[in-house]
C-alpha cells in the first residue's frame, strides 16, 4: 500500500502489485467496500502480467476524506483515477469497476475517454439516468423507503451506520449475497420514508443469520470494520448525495465508445429481476464485448465466486484485446 496525492488536499492509499512496465489495470471497488473486496484478484491479475493499481477510494479507509459533500462527484472521483495512471506513467488502462466503482468508470469512460483503454464492469450496466434520478425515485417510491433518498440528508444515516459497524456491515453484506436473494418489494408495501432507516429498511433483520457468510472470513470481516471505524460513512455516502449533480454532468455525454465487457451475478439484486439492463448494452454501447452471468452469486460477485469471477474477468479481457 502507498500513498498517491490525487488533487490538493487529497491523497488514497493504492495497492500498486505486478511489475511497472506491464499494461495497467485499476480496479475500483464499490459500497460499503474498499481495495479489500479485490484480495482475490490481485494475485492472479499481476501473475497473468498486469500491473495492479487498488485504491481506496476518495473516503473510503485511510484516505482522503474532504467534509464537503460535492467533493465526491463523478468528475473528481474520475480524476482521481486519472492521476493514478500519471502517476505510474501510463496512457491509458483498462478498468474494472464494481457496484458504486462500476459507475464511476463508466462516466470516467465518458469524461476521459482517450485514457480508458476498455472496461470490464461488474454488477452495475451501462443505464443512463432518464432523468434526473432523485426525481424518479420520488416518482417510483413517493412517500416509502428507498435507500438512495433516505441517503440525501446529511446526518441521519451516518448516525445509524456508525452506531455498531460490525453490524451495519454484516447486515448489509448479508443482506446483498446470493444466499439471501428474494424477489424485489413492491413500492407500496415498503415502510414510510419518514422514520425509518437502512438497516431495518434493507433487509428483513430476523433473516440475517448468526455469523458471517462462508466467503467473508472474520479476518476480512475485521479489516472492512477497521477500515470504516477510520473513515466513518460520510464519504462513502456523500457518493449517492451527487447523484443529481453527476446526471447533470454526464446527460448530454455520449455513450462510453472503448470495448467494454460486464460481469454479474444470478441473484444479484441489481440485475436479477431486470437482466434487460445488461442485454440493452448490446444497443447502447457502439463496442459492448458481452456480459457473463455467475450462476448463483449475489451482489458482492468478485467476493462470492472469486474462482468463477477470475474465470470470467479473464475471459473478459481476452474478448476486449
Amino acid at each position: 500500500m502507498r500513498r498517491i496525492m490525487t488533487a490538493p488536499g487529497i491523497e488514497l492509499d493504492v495497492i500498486d502489485a505486478g511489475t511497472p512496465g506491464d499494461p495497467v489495470i485499476v480496479l475500483c471497488h464499490g459500497w460499503p467496500e474498499s481495495s479489500h473486496s479485490w484480495r482475490h484478484q490481485i494475485g492472479p491479475l499481476a501473475d497473468a502480467g498486469w500491473r495492479v493499481l487498488v485504491p481506496d477510494q476518495r473516503g473510503y479507509g485511510a484516505s482522503s476524506s474532504p467534509r464537503k459533500v460535492d467533493a465526491y462527484r463523478s468528475d473528481h472521483l474520475s480524476a482521481d483515477l486519472v492521476a493514478l495512471l500519471d502517476d505510474v506513467g501510463t496512457e491509458n488502462a483498462t478498468f474494472v469497476g464494481h457496484d458504486w466503482g462500476a459507475l464511476v468508470v463508466w462516466d470516467l469512460a465518458r469524461f476521459h475517454p482517450d485514457r480508458v483503454a476498455d472496461v470490464v464492469n461488474v454488477s452495475v450496466p451501462y443505464t443512463p439516468w432518464p432523468m434526473k434520478p432523485t426525481d424518479m425515485f420520488r416518482a417510483v417510491y413517493g412517500d416509502r423507503f428507498f435507500y438512495m433518498l433516505y441517503f440525501q440528508e446529511v446526518g441521519p444515516v451516518e448516525n445509524e451506520l456508525e452506531a455498531d459497524i460490525d453490524r451495519t456491515l454484516r447486515t448489509i453484506l448479508w443482506g446483498g449475497s446470493g444466499e439471501m436473494a428474494r424477489a424485489p418489494v413492491d413500492p407500496t408495501e415498503l415502510p414510510p420514508l419518514e422514520g425509518t432507516g437502512l438497516l431495518d429498511a434493507w433487509v428483513d433483520s430476523a433473516r440475517v443469520p448468526d455469523g458471517l457468510p462462508a466467503w467473508l472470513p472474520a479476518r476480512d470481516q475485521a479489516r472492512y470494520v477497521e477500515q470504516f471505524s477510520a473513515s466513518g460513512f460520510f464519504g462513502p455516502i456523500s457518493w449517492y448525495r451527487n447523484l443529481d449533480a453527476d446526471w447533470e454532468l454526464t446527460k448530454d455525454l455520449p455513450a462510453p465508445p472503448m470495448p467494454c465487457a460486464f460481469i454479474g451475478g444470478s441473484q444479484d439484486m441489481v440485475i436479477a429481476h431486470r437482466m434487460d439492463y445488461v442485454y440493452s448494452m448490446h444497443d447502447m454501447l457502439p463496442d459492448f464485448r458481452g456480459a457473463t452471468i455467475i450462476d448463483g452469486a449475489g451482489h458482492w460477485t468478485q467476493q462470492e465466486a472469486p474462482a468463477e469471477f477470475n474465470d470470467a474477468l479473464f475471459s473478459s479481457l481476452r474478448a476486449l484485446r
